[in-house]
């Protein structure tokens, strides 16, 4: 679990400019909340709220406390929504995205009681927030960024009840990113997601999207270093660059170029100590930036120094030997497994006085197992078929993420080889359903037991239905149709119930002539409708509206 208010930036303002060098041109920016669509004073066009799957509007209690109108709406979603509620974009490219979410309470609700409640991306909690929060951030809001892969053709933000608070969300944007950004391959591809946990520009004020006309092409915000310089950090001082540095706004990671027009450094010795909150047992992904903005360094060896992270000497840096004098230069390295709360980067001069430009740290947060694809979509198409009431919450991933509860009524085991996470069971007794059972459940392979008794369902059967692992069947006391499909007479089932409906039809001939190894079958007709039929330790009850039926 990732505490959502570490590293958030305060009152920004999210501006996605697409450059005609960018390649990816899907963005959303969701006023959550909000019943109408504006546009910022950065010209950012925020959409009226959409793709959530319940809630309900509302309005911060201090709106002029605010700057921007989609700071100052809410959504927020009660328990009569259910315990899980998502916001789910439809149709997106598969690739690496960059989300970025806006929180606050400041009493909306008037109950002075800020929630409890997580929420998830792509199935993997990320953020979660306790209640009471610390009062700036209740007051004033938060914003919480990170990236993900996402290949299933869209991308789900899922909001998670914690005992009875409704969760709330501010807005959330969403911005296709370069898919080769950030290293992948050496942080786990689409098995990780990057969390921030500080994206620091040094020698300048907070600047980037939102708050400033300088633009990050990612959506990328930059807060001022110096809250996390360390206190063993003396003499600092703030260079500018007297011309333009280049080699910035390139592919894959598109740094912006303002990023690299200040620095840090120091006017006499010592070293440069950054310490940065962080959880223990994360890996995290440090990434350094550099530029040798200083004229009077003009050639290798006049500036070098060591980079320390964590008390490991992870590189020695030469900014000029490696890329000459105004030009962006970046390092990266990953620490691993850290068993303490703090991260602290150290620039230990060699030669001269280290400069730095700007630090980024990410946790390596790993992807969470989602439920098998094809059984994700049998389970939407049976939460529409089913008519399943919105207080069941069944909204998102039906067993993602594996820290909350699957969807009200179902249970889920990790598949044989713990890739994925299957439907192992369904249990929607007596829940006032009043549609139909929808054929694409043969999916679901790994059923074991399902119940939907004593609803209103109606329509047929599903051919296929029980040929798999299915070992109990309870549809009994509805309104089915039609006939009992050949795929009941499954050696797998042990339990079948389907008493209180309309059937019609042939029972089928498997159910009691099939006689392996010199089974006997025993079937008995009572009371005009009842059919029970026992075949070795298989029982099999239906009840038939009439006797007319053929036997």
């Amino acid at each position: 679990m990732l505490p959502a208010t570490v590293f958030t930036l305060l009152l920004l303002s999210l501006i996605f400019n697409p450059s005609f060098s960018f390649p990816f041109d899907t963005a959303y920016h969701i006023d959550c909340g909000s019943s109408t669509t504006t546009t910022d004073k950065f010209n950012t066009t925020w959409l009226s709220d959409r793709y959530a799957t319940a809630g309900v509007n509302g309005i911060v209690s201090e709106p002029l406390l605010f700057q921007s109108f989609h700071e100052k709406t809410v959504r927020y979603f009660p328990i009569s929504s259910g315990k899980k509620n998502c916001y789910t974009f439809p149709d997106i490219p598969p690739g690496r995205y960059y989300l970025r979410t806006f929180t606050v309470y400041d009493n909306y609700d008037g109950k002075s009681h800020s929630p409890s409640f997580d929420l998830s991306v792509e199935g993997t909690v990320v953020f979660s927030w306790r209640s009471p929060w610390p009062e700036d951030i209740s007051r004033y809001g938060a914003y919480s960024d990170l990236m993900f892969f996402t290949s299933d053709g869209d991308a789900d933000v899922c909001l998670y009840s914690i005992a009875t608070d409704a969760p709330v969300i501010g807005s959330i944007e969403l911005i296709q990113i370069d898919p080769a950004s950030y290293d992948p391959v050496l942080t786990g591809n689409d098995s990780s997601i990057l969390v921030n946990y500080g994206r620091l520009t040094c020698g300048s004020n907070q600047w980037g999207p939102g708050f400033s006309n300088d633009s990050d092409i990612f959506g990328r915000a930059w807060q001022s270093d110096a809250k996390f310089r360390s206190g063993n950090s003396i003499g600092i001082k703030s260079v500018t660059a007297v011309r333009d540095v280049i080699n910035t706004g390139t592919s894959p990671n598109y740094f912006p170029a303002k990023l690299y027009d200040s620095a840090v450094t120091l006017t006499g010795t010592g070293s440069i100590v950054y310490s940065l909150p962080v959880d223990a047992k994360l890996d995290y992904l440090v990434w350094l930036h550099f530029a040798e903005i200083d004229v009077s360094v003009n050639g290798n060896g006049k500036r070098v120094f060591d980079v320390i992270i964590n008390d490991e000497n992870v590189t020695r840096v030469d900014i000029f030997k490696e890329v000459g004098g105004f030009s962006a230069y970046s390092f990266h390295h990953v620490a691993k497994n850290l068993s303490v709360d703090t991260l602290i980067v150290k620039l230990v001069p060699v030669v001269g006085s280290p400069l730095i430009c700007g630090l980024e740290n990410y946790a390596i947060v790993p992807a969470d197992v989602m439920t098998v694809p094809e059984q994700a979509a049998a389970m939407q198409a049976l939460k529409e078929s089913l008519r399943i009431p919105e207080r069941m919450g069944w909204n998102g991933d039906p067993c993602a993420p594996t820290t909350w509860d699957a969807w009200e009524g179902v249970t889920c085991h990790l598949n044989k080889d713990g890739s994925a996470l299957a439907i192992f069971q369904i249990d929607l007794g007596s829940q006032g359903l009043k549609g139909y059972i929808s054929e694409k459940i043969v999916l679901l392979t790994n059923l074991v037991s399902l119940n939907l008794s004593s609803n209103s369902l109606g329509g047929t059967l599903p051919a296929g239905l029980g040929q798999y692992s299915l070992k109990k069947l309870d549809l009994s006391n509805n309104q089915i149709t039609g006939s009992i499909p050949d795929s009941l007479s499954s050696s797998n089932l042990q339990l079948v119930y389907l008493n209180g409906n309309k059937l019609e039809g042939q029972v089928p001939e498997e159910l009691y002539s099939i006689g392996v190894h010199g089974g006997a079958i025993e079937y008995v007709l009572t009371h005009n409708s009842l059919l029970v039929v026992f075949y070795h330790n298989l029982l099999i009850i239906v009840i038939l509206d009439t006797c007319s039926h053929d036997l």
